[in-house]
Protein backbone atom coordinates (compact mmCIF):
# COMPACT_ATOMS: atom_id res chain seq x y z
CA UNK A 1 0.00 0.00 0.00
CA UNK A 2 2.66 2.45 0.94
CA UNK A 3 4.67 1.75 -2.72
CA UNK A 4 1.01 2.36 -4.24
CA UNK A 5 0.64 5.56 -2.61
CA UNK A 6 4.45 6.75 -3.22
CA UNK A 7 4.18 5.90 -7.21
CA UNK A 8 0.83 7.99 -6.97
CA UNK A 9 2.58 10.79 -5.73
CA UNK A 10 5.32 10.45 -8.19
CA UNK A 11 3.39 10.12 -11.10
CA UNK A 12 1.53 13.45 -10.13
CA UNK A 13 4.21 15.56 -9.67
CA UNK A 14 4.91 14.00 -13.40
CA UNK A 15 1.63 15.39 -14.57
CA UNK A 16 0.57 12.25 -14.98
CA UNK A 17 -3.33 11.28 -13.60
CA UNK A 18 -3.67 15.25 -12.52
CA UNK A 19 -4.34 18.20 -14.77
CA UNK A 20 -3.12 21.32 -13.92
CA UNK A 21 -4.77 24.79 -15.07
CA UNK A 22 -4.04 28.13 -14.28
CA UNK A 23 -5.99 31.55 -14.28
CA UNK A 24 -6.77 34.84 -13.84
CA UNK A 25 -9.31 37.04 -12.53
CA UNK A 26 -8.63 41.37 -13.25
CA UNK A 27 -10.76 44.40 -13.03
CA UNK A 28 -8.89 46.33 -15.80
CA UNK A 29 -10.59 49.65 -15.28
CA UNK A 30 -12.44 51.12 -18.01
CA UNK A 31 -11.44 53.05 -20.48
CA UNK A 32 -12.24 56.25 -18.65
CA UNK A 33 -11.39 59.54 -20.31
CA UNK A 34 -11.07 61.14 -17.51
CA UNK A 35 -8.55 59.04 -15.82
CA UNK A 36 -5.54 61.53 -17.80
CA UNK A 37 -2.29 59.53 -16.51
CA UNK A 38 -3.92 56.86 -15.96
CA UNK A 39 -5.81 56.23 -19.08
CA UNK A 40 -6.26 53.12 -20.87
CA UNK A 41 -4.06 54.08 -23.77
CA UNK A 42 -1.12 54.98 -20.54
CA UNK A 43 -1.43 51.58 -19.09
CA UNK A 44 -2.43 49.00 -21.91
CA UNK A 45 0.86 47.86 -23.38
CA UNK A 46 1.84 47.27 -19.48
CA UNK A 47 -1.31 45.41 -18.84
CA UNK A 48 -1.31 43.20 -22.09
CA UNK A 49 2.29 42.49 -21.41
CA UNK A 50 1.58 41.44 -17.79
CA UNK A 51 -1.11 38.84 -19.33
CA UNK A 52 1.62 37.80 -21.66
CA UNK A 53 4.11 36.94 -19.12
CA UNK A 54 1.98 35.13 -16.25
CA UNK A 55 0.10 33.15 -19.67
CA UNK A 56 -2.45 31.99 -17.75
CA UNK A 57 -5.18 29.37 -19.55
CA UNK A 58 -8.33 31.09 -18.52
CA UNK A 59 -8.52 34.44 -17.37
CA UNK A 60 -11.65 36.73 -16.52
CA UNK A 61 -11.69 40.40 -17.05
CA UNK A 62 -14.34 43.02 -15.42
CA UNK A 63 -15.07 46.45 -16.74
CA UNK A 64 -13.25 45.84 -20.05
CA UNK A 65 -15.56 47.92 -22.94
CA UNK A 66 -15.25 45.85 -26.17
CA UNK A 67 -12.45 47.77 -27.75
CA UNK A 68 -10.56 47.03 -24.52
CA UNK A 69 -10.98 43.36 -24.95
CA UNK A 70 -9.98 43.63 -28.55
CA UNK A 71 -7.10 45.51 -27.33
CA UNK A 72 -5.75 42.83 -25.25
CA UNK A 73 -6.53 40.04 -27.90
CA UNK A 74 -4.50 41.61 -30.30
CA UNK A 75 -1.65 41.47 -27.68
CA UNK A 76 -1.80 37.82 -27.21
CA UNK A 77 -1.48 34.94 -28.89
CA UNK A 78 -3.65 31.77 -28.97
CA UNK A 79 -6.32 33.77 -27.30
CA UNK A 80 -10.29 34.00 -27.54
CA UNK A 81 -12.85 36.08 -25.37
CA UNK A 82 -16.51 35.69 -25.23
CA UNK A 83 -18.97 37.72 -23.21
CA UNK A 84 -21.65 40.14 -23.88
CA UNK A 85 -21.88 44.15 -22.66
CA UNK A 86 -23.93 44.68 -19.33
CA UNK A 87 -26.31 47.57 -20.94
CA UNK A 88 -27.93 45.38 -23.81
CA UNK A 89 -26.69 41.97 -24.31
CA UNK A 90 -24.34 43.29 -27.36
CA UNK A 91 -20.73 44.97 -27.30
CA UNK A 92 -22.08 48.03 -25.57
CA UNK A 93 -21.07 48.73 -22.37
CA UNK A 94 -18.82 46.80 -19.59
CA UNK A 95 -18.15 43.23 -19.65
CA UNK A 96 -17.36 39.95 -17.83
CA UNK A 97 -15.50 38.88 -20.69
CA UNK A 98 -13.43 35.65 -20.28
CA UNK A 99 -10.37 34.58 -22.16
CA UNK A 100 -8.78 31.54 -22.86
CA UNK A 101 -5.74 29.77 -24.12
CA UNK A 102 -7.56 28.12 -27.53
CA UNK A 103 -4.61 25.48 -27.94
CA UNK A 104 -5.05 24.36 -24.63
CA UNK A 105 -8.81 24.66 -24.44
CA UNK A 106 -11.69 23.60 -26.68
CA UNK A 107 -15.22 26.02 -25.74
CA UNK A 108 -17.88 23.84 -25.30
CA UNK A 109 -21.05 26.52 -24.15
CA UNK A 110 -20.85 29.97 -22.83
CA UNK A 111 -23.45 32.41 -21.71
CA UNK A 112 -24.16 35.34 -19.69
CA UNK A 113 -26.87 36.09 -17.28
CA UNK A 114 -27.60 39.18 -15.53
CA UNK A 115 -27.54 39.47 -11.95
CA UNK A 116 -31.04 40.78 -10.91
CA UNK A 117 -34.71 39.00 -10.57
CA UNK A 118 -35.00 38.75 -14.47
CA UNK A 119 -31.86 37.04 -15.06
CA UNK A 120 -32.04 35.94 -18.49
CA UNK A 121 -32.35 39.67 -19.37
CA UNK A 122 -30.50 42.91 -19.33
CA UNK A 123 -31.37 44.48 -16.33
CA UNK A 124 -30.35 45.77 -12.59
CA UNK A 125 -31.40 43.97 -9.82
CA UNK A 126 -32.49 44.60 -5.97
CA UNK A 127 -30.75 47.92 -4.81
CA UNK A 128 -27.58 48.06 -7.64
CA UNK A 129 -26.78 51.12 -9.01
CA UNK A 130 -26.30 49.71 -12.13
CA UNK A 131 -26.75 46.43 -14.32
CA UNK A 132 -24.11 43.66 -13.51
CA UNK A 133 -23.36 40.47 -15.23
CA UNK A 134 -21.57 37.17 -14.94
CA UNK A 135 -20.40 35.23 -17.78
CA UNK A 136 -20.25 31.12 -17.99
CA UNK A 137 -18.43 28.74 -19.68
CA UNK A 138 -18.06 24.72 -20.01
CA UNK A 139 -14.39 23.57 -21.17
CA UNK A 140 -12.79 20.87 -22.22
CA UNK A 141 -8.95 20.63 -21.68
CA UNK A 142 -7.66 19.13 -24.65
CA UNK A 143 -4.70 17.03 -23.43
CA UNK A 144 -7.01 15.12 -20.77
CA UNK A 145 -10.45 15.44 -21.93
CA UNK A 146 -11.33 16.76 -18.97
CA UNK A 147 -14.28 19.37 -18.43
CA UNK A 148 -14.59 22.06 -16.26
CA UNK A 149 -17.12 25.35 -15.49
CA UNK A 150 -16.09 28.19 -15.04
CA UNK A 151 -17.68 31.83 -13.94
CA UNK A 152 -16.62 35.18 -14.28
CA UNK A 153 -18.77 38.17 -12.33
CA UNK A 154 -18.42 41.72 -10.93
CA UNK A 155 -20.84 42.69 -8.03
CA UNK A 156 -22.47 45.88 -7.84
CA UNK A 157 -20.05 48.89 -5.57
CA UNK A 158 -23.40 50.20 -3.98
CA UNK A 159 -26.05 47.50 -3.42
CA UNK A 160 -25.46 45.57 -0.36
CA UNK A 161 -28.21 43.85 -1.27
CA UNK A 162 -27.47 43.28 -4.10
CA UNK A 163 -24.45 41.50 -2.87
CA UNK A 164 -25.50 39.38 -1.09
CA UNK A 165 -28.15 38.20 -3.30
CA UNK A 166 -25.92 37.96 -6.32
CA UNK A 167 -23.84 35.43 -4.73
CA UNK A 168 -27.18 33.22 -3.58
CA UNK A 169 -27.65 33.39 -7.51
CA UNK A 170 -24.99 32.75 -8.75
CA UNK A 171 -24.42 29.24 -6.26
CA UNK A 172 -28.18 28.40 -7.73
CA UNK A 173 -27.41 29.11 -11.08
CA UNK A 174 -24.36 26.60 -10.48
CA UNK A 175 -26.38 24.05 -9.51
CA UNK A 176 -28.81 24.32 -12.53
CA UNK A 177 -26.19 24.00 -15.08
CA UNK A 178 -23.48 21.90 -13.54
CA UNK A 179 -25.53 18.63 -13.92
CA UNK A 180 -22.28 16.14 -14.81
CA UNK A 181 -20.85 17.78 -11.04
CA UNK A 182 -18.14 18.67 -12.68
CA UNK A 183 -15.04 20.87 -11.16
CA UNK A 184 -15.72 24.94 -10.83
CA UNK A 185 -14.20 27.97 -10.98
CA UNK A 186 -16.07 31.10 -9.65
CA UNK A 187 -13.53 34.61 -9.80
CA UNK A 188 -14.46 38.13 -10.34
CA UNK A 189 -14.89 41.57 -8.95
CA UNK A 190 -16.94 40.55 -5.95
CA UNK A 191 -17.05 44.12 -3.95
CA UNK A 192 -16.34 42.21 -1.31
CA UNK A 193 -14.42 42.08 1.76
CA UNK A 194 -14.02 37.81 3.14
CA UNK A 195 -15.82 38.48 6.30
CA UNK A 196 -18.99 39.64 4.53
CA UNK A 197 -21.85 37.55 4.30
CA UNK A 198 -22.04 37.21 0.49
CA UNK A 199 -18.30 35.85 0.56
CA UNK A 200 -19.44 33.58 3.44
CA UNK A 201 -21.84 32.11 1.40
CA UNK A 202 -19.95 31.40 -1.22
CA UNK A 203 -17.20 29.68 1.12
CA UNK A 204 -19.83 27.28 2.56
CA UNK A 205 -19.49 25.68 -1.01
CA UNK A 206 -16.16 26.57 -2.39
CA UNK A 207 -12.65 27.08 -1.25
CA UNK A 208 -11.10 30.75 -1.39
CA UNK A 209 -7.62 29.81 -3.29
CA UNK A 210 -5.42 32.54 -2.16
CA UNK A 211 -6.32 31.56 1.63
CA UNK A 212 -6.10 27.93 1.14
CA UNK A 213 -2.98 27.61 -1.36
CA UNK A 214 -0.05 25.76 -0.99
CA UNK A 215 1.89 28.91 -1.47
CA UNK A 216 0.43 32.23 -1.38
CA UNK A 217 1.99 35.28 -2.51
CA UNK A 218 1.48 39.32 -2.55
CA UNK A 219 -0.38 42.16 -0.52
CA UNK A 220 -3.22 41.71 1.36
CA UNK A 221 -5.45 43.44 -0.73
CA UNK A 222 -6.63 44.08 -4.72
CA UNK A 223 -8.01 47.55 -4.75
CA UNK A 224 -5.17 49.94 -5.33
CA UNK A 225 -7.37 52.70 -6.56
CA UNK A 226 -4.20 53.87 -8.55
CA UNK A 227 -2.41 55.15 -5.31
CA UNK A 228 1.09 53.83 -5.15
CA UNK A 229 2.19 55.31 -2.45
CA UNK A 230 -0.55 53.91 -0.27
CA UNK A 231 -0.82 50.39 1.41
CA UNK A 232 -3.37 47.80 -0.46
CA UNK A 233 -5.61 46.08 2.21
CA UNK A 234 -8.92 46.13 0.66
CA UNK A 235 -9.36 42.35 -1.22
CA UNK A 236 -12.41 42.63 -2.83
CA UNK A 237 -10.78 40.21 -5.96
CA UNK A 238 -11.50 36.20 -5.57
CA UNK A 239 -11.14 33.07 -7.66
CA UNK A 240 -13.15 30.59 -5.46
CA UNK A 241 -12.69 26.42 -6.39
CA UNK A 242 -14.92 23.68 -6.19
CA UNK A 243 -13.41 21.38 -3.55
CA UNK A 244 -12.39 18.90 -6.15
CA UNK A 245 -9.67 20.86 -7.30
CA UNK A 246 -6.03 21.07 -5.32
CA UNK A 247 -4.72 24.88 -4.83
CA UNK A 248 -1.13 25.06 -5.81
CA UNK A 249 -0.04 28.41 -5.80
CA UNK A 250 -2.03 31.76 -5.45
CA UNK A 251 -0.31 35.57 -6.51
CA UNK A 252 -1.76 39.09 -5.91
CA UNK A 253 -0.05 40.71 -8.56
CA UNK A 254 1.23 43.96 -7.52
CA UNK A 255 3.74 44.98 -10.76
CA UNK A 256 3.99 48.22 -11.90
CA UNK A 257 5.73 50.90 -14.14
CA UNK A 258 7.24 54.02 -13.78
CA UNK A 259 5.17 54.28 -10.23
CA UNK A 260 2.09 53.52 -12.14
CA UNK A 261 -0.55 50.12 -11.55
CA UNK A 262 -1.70 49.19 -14.70
CA UNK A 263 -5.08 48.87 -13.52
CA UNK A 264 -7.11 50.11 -10.15
CA UNK A 265 -6.94 46.75 -9.09
CA UNK A 266 -4.39 43.97 -8.97
CA UNK A 267 -4.78 40.75 -10.34
CA UNK A 268 -5.27 37.37 -8.69
CA UNK A 269 -3.03 34.44 -10.57
CA UNK A 270 -3.94 30.78 -9.38
CA UNK A 271 -2.50 27.66 -10.68
CA UNK A 272 -4.71 24.43 -9.80
CA UNK A 273 -4.68 20.73 -10.22
CA UNK A 274 -7.77 19.24 -11.51
CA UNK A 275 -7.16 15.77 -9.13
CA UNK A 276 -7.71 12.21 -10.49
CA UNK A 277 -11.12 11.22 -11.43
CA UNK A 278 -12.15 7.69 -9.46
Amino acid sequence: MKHLVLLVVFLNALGIGAQDLSLLTYNIKFDDPTDTINGWKNRKDFLISQLNYNHPDVFGTQEGLHHQLEDIKYGLEDYDFFGVGRDFGDTRGEFTAIFYNTKKLELLEQQTFWLSQESNIPSKGWDAALNRTCTYAFFEIKASDRRILVLNTHFDHVGEQARKASALLILKKVKEINVNDLPVIIMGDFNLEPQTEGIQSILKTFNDTHMLAEKAFGPTGTFNGFKFDKPVTRRIDYVFASKDLQIVKSGILSDSMDCHYPSDHFPVYVELILKQEE
